[in-house]
């Protein structure tokens, strides 16, 4: 029986919700699209894939190219995809972060034809380690971590690696009952300490915890290793493609050995190219000190690389699969530009995006300086009409517009207009200047007559507007603007990054805008007319502007 996802929170719905126009502008079939690798000995309804997370932190873009690939390769081949949270570790795994990778799953349109744990199997990997230690394929070893760093490095076989069978199922059984002894020993399985490959030296495949597990309480005080474990479930749960990125290339040898050992069936084993992104962090450990120190306001936090910073920005699940599409089946290991990945999501939100007018001022007052009031001689009532929200959309949803003798535009475009110019106000039609009143250099007020009647547009300056009046009822909005979160574009080993850590990446603007934007809900992505894509953070309310979060165009 399929397993079902827990339903994901409000925020998930709604930005899901808003997802489902972004999916319209991608009809290609999958085998149509992108540079993707056929996977050998495929065969079609029988590939079964895995995205095995380890449940202690939030998944980010590069954990999103793995699982979308994993989807990838389930729908083209009519196959299987196992969600399985790799628990094997109960000082970090956290019941919490397993519900946020099941709701980041979500916003990536991900369903998992299975969904296990590598708990499942634990009392089955505890036989398999005993069988190992009785027949001298594995031993108890209790040096100290430097000491057995060196001897792997150097080659070196541990003391206690001829130690008899029964020698090591005793301290085994000290493991396993938690003795202060036992809590000093590991397994190791015995492969060959000269190797070239540094991986087969003798690994550990099973460690002492004494840390209650969020599944299995305090059942067990011996756990396996993540690259012990896998092997094993990937296998008994009918995995056939074993999807890695290739930093664990040296691993593919140690996860064949395993299954060879224990007799076991051996899925194949694929690498792909890891996806690194630049000016920013990947590492649980950085993401979370980002967010401790108040660099970040939050793991949702738009400068973040996770999933639900990324879409909390803006992006759109198809953005990012035409992207991670657009890399296939590349071995090649390169650090991307954030601006190509915004690019490949702004060919999806714009043809899309309904279109919206708001201006900038320096507090939500219109005679503050950054607005100029325009005048039109002619005798026009104030009225609303009915403007189509996006002209490039066959969606037939529209807004009112207010039109009236009183209008407010930028300072920044008044002070390119010159007596005697004609100028296109957007979604109106042309105006011709009749005069400029300024004082130092600043516009102060502008007369001018429409000339609704001239359809010459090719050369005239196309200039954004509101009607000024409280009929209109324009409302506060608020801009925020997020740069990179570190300043340096590729860190280096030696790099402390902490350096370069950009602590003035946010601005945030003040505007205002039509009243129509009154209307927009969270999670919703319009644009602005002549300054860009946004996606709502928070809708407006009485107490509150609405708040906008600026998408990268890339």
């Amino acid at each position: 029986m399929i397993d079902r996802l827990t339903k994901p929170t409000r925020l998930i719905h709604i930005m899901l919700k808003k997802q489902a126009f972004a999916t319209q502008a991608s009809k290609k079939k999958l085998s149509e699209v992108g540079k993707y690798m056929e996977l050998p000995y495929a065969e079609h309804g029988k590939v079964v894939v895995r995205f095995p997370p380890e449940a202690s932190g939030y998944l980010h873009v590069g954990h999103a190219k793995a699982a979308l690939l994993n989807q990838y390769y389930q729908k083209y081949y009519d196959g299987k995809l196992i969600l399985r949270i790799d628990d094997t570790n109960p000082a970090k795994e956290n019941v919490h972060f397993e519900q946020v990778i099941k709701e980041d799953l979500t916003l990536l349109q991900i369903e998992p034809d299975k969904y296990t744990h590598s708990s499942d199997y634990f009392d089955l990997m505890l036989e398999l380690c005993e069988k190992l230690l009785r027949d001298g394929r594995a031993f108890v070893d209790d040096i100290n971590t430097d000491t057995m760093s060196r001897e792997r490095n150097d080659g070196i076989d541990s003391r206690n690696r001829n130690n008899s069978p029964t020698t090591n199922l005793n301290l085994w059984n000290e493991m396993i009952s938690g003795t202060s002894k036992g809590q000093e020993c590991c397994v190791r399985i015995k492969i060959d300490m000269k190797h070239r490959n540094s991986v087969m030296r003798d690994p550990i495949i099973y460690r002492s915890k004494i840390e209650e597990h969020a599944r299995t309480g305090n059942k067990y005080k011996v756990y396996p290793t993540y690259d012990f474990a896998c092997p094993i479930i990937d296998s008994i749960e009918g995995v056939t493609h074993a999807l890695r990125s290739l930093e664990y290339k040296d691993w593919r040898d140690q996860y064949y050995f395993i299954c060879d050992t224990l007799g076991l069936r051996k899925p194949h084993v694929w690498e792909f190219s890891r996806l690194n992104m630049s000016n920013t962090v990947m590492s649980k450990r950085k993401l979370s000190l980002l967010v401790e120190k108040g660099f970040v306001d939050g793991w949702d936090d738009p400068r973040m690389p996770t999933v639900r910073g990324v879409f909390r920005r803006g992006m759109r699940v198809e953005g990012l699969r035409r992207f991670i599409m657009e890399q296939g089946g590349s071995r090649a290991i390169a650090t991307l530009q954030w601006e190509k990945l915004w690019r490949f999501n702004k060919k999806v939100i714009d043809p899309l995006a309904p279109r919206y007018t708001a201006l900038e001022c320096s507090t939500t007052n219109t005679n503050d300086g950054k607005l100029v009031p325009v005048k039109i001689r002619q005798n026009f009532p104030e009225e609303t009409r009915t403007i189509k929200l996006n002209d490039k959309n066959p969606d037939p949803h529209s807004r009112e517009l207010w039109f009236g003798q009183n209008l407010v535009i930028e300072q920044i475009d008044a002070g390119q207009i010159k007596e005697g110019d004609t100028l296109t106000l957007m979604n109106w039609g042309n105006l011709k200047i009749v005069e400029i009143n300024k004082h130092d250099n600043r516009v102060l007020e502008i007369i001018a007559d429409l000339d609704l009647e001239n359809k010459e547009f090719k050369r005239t300056m196309k200039v954004t507007w509101l009607c000024d009046s409280s009929s209109a009822s324009n409302i506060p909005v608020k801009t925020l603007h997020y740069d990179h979160i570190i300043t340096k574009e590729i860190l280096t080993k030696d790099d402390n990054w902490l350096d370069f850590v950009n602590r003035n990446s946010v601005v945030s603007k003040n505007l205002i805008g039509e009243v129509a934007l009154s209307k927009v809900k969270k999670g919703e992505i319009i644009q602005l007319l002549r300054k860009g894509n946004f996606i709502c953070d928070q809708a407006m309310s009485p107490k509150s502007p609405l708040i906008l979060i600026e998408i990268p165009s890339g």
